[in-house]
């Protein structure tokens, strides 16, 4: 009898499927990354280093080495104050985006008539932040009026004298109860900042297995206690995703006062675009170190349902 041997194919595991399922969908961003980024990116770490001198002849560049650095750190005089705000400021606004993401979420996961149409609306503000409605709005006069008296309106109406008791009652500390109120003011100026957040959210709660919710009745769970020991522990990867993206978003937004200083800085004059460069560098790494901390400590807290 002559046995015929079938030719084995290259089996995998399960761990090597799911790593080239997740280097598939990564694929077309590193290609693109390549083809399209990688020397703009090599090409702008040199021109940190360098003083760039543009004449007919065309582009001049002279080794410089570390002093525009320097001039940024050290010599210009709003460059320091403008990193350190913008960085307090993400420290505190992306909590409440996230918080308030979250809750939208939990809402738009309700079964209610009319559930299809508030999710659009919700998610309007990304459109609404589009780079071209932020050009119309820095040309429309009456929008700036509007901005420069939304706070102590947004404040007037938004936070009223029956909530401010309510969360006094809560013995909340006076620093949180302060934060959490001027967060109320500026629900209509952060809510812009929400549309993605509150689909990643609202995607994972849809996700949740119902069995596990129905398990936690038999038990004798409450909706407070099914919420932190079911609904928090599953979005935790999803938390650390929005986390990433909004840090992210905030410092690339086209409202950043940084970003507007360095392209400032660039057109200001022909010498001063090596260092508006290393602004950006500076900037960069920055923003690699906050992410790479926040990951760190977020993720020992992430809850991978199996």
């Amino acid at each position: 009898m002559v046995r015929i041997r079938r030719k084995r194919g290259l089996r995998l595991t399960l761990q090597q499927r799911r790593d080239l399922v997740g280097l598939s969908f990564t694929l077309p961003l590193i290609v693109g990354f390549v083809l399209f980024f990688l020397y703009p990116f090599a090409q702008s770490l040199l021109y940190s280093f360098s003083k760039l001198t543009i004449s007919r002849e065309g582009i001049a560049l002279d080794y410089v080495g570390w002093a525009n650095y320097r001039e940024a750190l050290l010599v210009h005089p709003e460059y320091v104050r403008v990193l350190t705000e913008t960085i307090v400021k993400m420290v505190v606004d992306v909590p409440l985006i996230l918080a308030l993401s979250f809750f939208a979420a939990l809402l738009l996961n309700q079964k209610f008539r009319g559930r299809l149409p508030v999710r659009v609306i919700f998610f309007l503000p990304v459109i609404y932040g589009a780079g071209v409605i932020l050009k119309m709005e820095s040309t429309d006069y009456m929008m700036l009026l509007q901005s420069t008296h939304a706070g102590a309106r947004g404040e007037m109406i938004s936070v009223g004298a029956s909530l401010r008791s309510f969360l006094m009652q809560a013995k909340l500390p006076e620093a949180l109860l302060l934060y959490i109120m001027q967060g109320i003011a500026r629900v209509p100026e952060l809510v812009r900042s929400c549309g993605v957040q509150t689909l990643v959210f609202l995607a994972g709660l849809q996700s949740v297995p119902p069995a596990l919710f129905e398990a936690a009745d038999v038990e004798g769970s409450t909706a407070w206690e099914s919420f932190w020991m079911i609904t928090l522990p599953m979005m935790s990867p999803l938390i650390l995703t929005n986390v990433v993206y909004t840090v992210v978003d905030f410092f690339t937004s086209g409202r950043s006062a940084l970003l507007g200083l360095v392209q400032k800085t660039a057109f200001s004059s022909g010498s001063s675009y090596g260092l508006s460069v290393a602004m950006s560098w500076i900037y960069f790494a920055a923003i690699g170190v906050i992410l790479a901390t926040t990951i760190g400590v977020i993720s020992r807290k992430v809850f991978y349902h199996e």
